[in-house]
């Protein structure tokens, strides 16, 4: 939940810091006093527009910043997880404003994207007023707010795993369908390729080890006479080792009266001689690679020669070859096999279908029975908000020609607001105050099923009288008592009931050159004389302190 709400340099406010209590709390104040700019500072911090505007004049910037205290498990964490940034369990949405219109965002001092911070602050505070958008009138999220309140989530999940092997299954069949329309297309120009190419059986690196060979084999030629000559010399007739072995046996045996003068020329003759030895053996390898039969450098050529002339032909890299000829044997089996395959492709899909079709029929029947009781518990709630005319309808339309990953159904909050009226859709057919009731009597319903852990009512109470205020008061403390509920009243009913009152003021500075606007939290005594301004207006009486203390006494009763 929110527990503080930091503000810089933002029209009319220079600084602004407000704690946050659990549970209801209220902000009153006379008309002007900047209600509207602190929540506009407010929803700038969760993702909203950036506006030049909201920087106060003379400041190069504007920030707010809202603190927030989440669970692990708060599907803001999950959005940080994905977009590698990391929960500490204290959420801090920062927002910088500058004076040229452009906007920074950070969450826990980490620099990210508007976007991120959109969905991070959708998922942390709902604001619903007067005019403003709100997630409840969106079409697009009734589906996951009834399927919250029936508690379908499970079965929605199984519902989306169904979609995603069912798309599988088709994908794979449309792949292999292609495969064979292309295949069948070319089939007697595979059949040949694949023939021809399994006839040379090409290897990778087959040109580079042959091309080295014939080099071999060519200029061995030129050289192995100089080889025979060298071997000769190092270990043929005319080789010193012999002479060189027999002076060292004569040095030995000389060796045991003078071993100091004998020992070195004896190891000194010892390497030459293994240095000999090792020449020998060089050559010898030498001699035996040019030595190759002439008709093999005649197959080398013959065989680059095939190899190169296929190369041309497929327009294919000779190291090419040997995976064209794969795929070409792949094909030419995908025409032969691919009957048999496709058949067995196209029993996956048909089963996948089944799977996906009986699972979402199954949801679209609990919806169904949920919209029902849905229906029945938001119209519980619509008499004491004056609304006992009005009738609310959960609309499920389902479409099995459209499937999609939630399943077949179309999900539509509609209202009726008088009998006999033409119900529509609750955006279009509700006026404003109408509305704004409606959405309570919803968001008490579905307070701790759906709900965003802050909700924030700007006003909600507008154009209602007394007994009305009071329902709607009596309703946002109880939907206080499940999520942190923030609401903008002019309602002295509402500010009643409230667990921390915030009083919003503007006050002169400079000598009434200039206005701040401040927020301050009122203890009791204070609240009863706002409460009495909110019922008497501007000047306060004994009656008004009296009847403010009545509503405070009977909120807490």
């Amino acid at each position: 939940m929110l527990a503080r709400l930091s503000i810089r340099d933002i029209v009319l406010i220079e600084r602004l810091d407000i704690e946050f209590a659990p549970g209801l709390a209220v902000l009153t104040g006379e008309t002007g006093a900047g209600k509207s700019i602190l929540l506009d500072a407010f929803a700038l911090a969760l993702g909203g527009r950036g506006d030049a505007g909201l920087v106060r004049h003379g400041a190069e910037q504007g920030q707010v910043t809202a603190v927030f205290d989440i669970p692990k498990n708060h599907p803001a964490a999950k959005i940080l997880a994905e977009n590698g940034l990391e929960d500490t369990g204290e959420m801090i949405l920062r927002r910088v404003q500058l004076a040229d219109g452009r906007t920074r965002a950070f969450i826990n001092d980490q620099a990210i994207s508007v976007q991120t911070l959109k969905a991070v602050g959708a998922a942390l505070v709902e604001i619903h007023g007067q005019h403003d958008e709100r997630a409840l009138v969106d079409a697009a999220t009734h589906r996951r707010l009834l399927d919250a309140f029936a508690g379908l989530e499970k079965d929605v999940s199984a519902v989306e795993a169904l979609w995603d092997a069912r798309r599988t299954a088709n994908n794979a069949l449309e792949e292999h369908r292609a495969g064979m329309e292309r295949a069948a297309r070319e089939a007697d120009y595979l059949r040949h390729a694949s023939d021809e190419l399994k006839q040379l059986a090409p290897r990778d690196g087959e040109e580079t080890s042959l091309a080295s060979r014939r080099t071999t084999m060519m200029q061995g030629e030129k050289i192995a006479s100089d080889l025979r000559e060298a071997q000769e010399a190092v270990g043929g007739h005319h080789s010193p080792v012999a002479s060189l072995s027999a002076a060292v046996r004569r040095l030995e045996r000389r060796g045991v009266n003078a071993p100091a003068l004998v020992e070195p020329a004896v190891r000194a003759i010892d390497i030459a001689i293994n240095a000999l030895e090792e020449a020998d053996q060089h050559l010898q390898a030498a001699l035996a690679a040019t030595d190759f039969d002439p008709s093999e450098l005649e197959r080398i050529e013959e065989r680059l020669f095939a190899l190169r002339a296929a190369s041309r032909k497929y327009s294919t890299p000779v190291d090419g070859l040997a995976a064209l000829a794969a795929r070409y044997a792949a094909d030419v089996v995908l025409i032969d096999a691919g009957a048999s395959r496709l058949k067995k492709l196209e029993q996956a899909a048909i089963e996948a279908d089944g799977r996906y079709a009986a699972a979402a029929k199954k949801l679209s029947m609990a919806r169904q029975k949920s919209a029902e009781k849905l229906n029945k518990a938001v119209n519980a709630e619509l008499a004491p908000l004056k609304l006992e005319r009005a009738k609310f309808m959960t609309q499920v339309q389902t479409d099995e020609a459209a499937p999609g990953p939630q399943g077949f159904d179309r999900v539509e909050f509609w209202v009726q607001t008088n009998p006999g009226t033409k119900p529509g859709p609750m955006m279009k057919v509700a006026s404003g105050g109408e509305l704004s009731r409606f959405l309570l009597a919803l968001k008490v319903v579905l307070s701790d099923r759906g709900s965003a852990p802050t909700l924030v009512f700007d006003e909600i109470d507008t154009g209602v009288g007394g007994a009305v205020a009071d329902a709607i008061g009596g309703r946002l403390a109880r939907l206080a008592g499940k999520v942190q509920v923030m609401a903008v009243t002019h309602a002295p009913q509402v500010a009643a009931r409230a667990d921390q009152h915030l009083l919003i003021s503007k006050d002169a500075l400079d000598k009434g050159k200039r206005v701040a606007t401040r927020v301050n939290a009122l203890a009791a005594d204070h609240r009863r004389e706002e409460i009495a301004r909110m019922l008497a207006g501007a000047e306060i009486t004994a009656e008004a302190r009296a009847a403010a203390d009545r509503l405070l006494k009977a909120a807490t009763a």
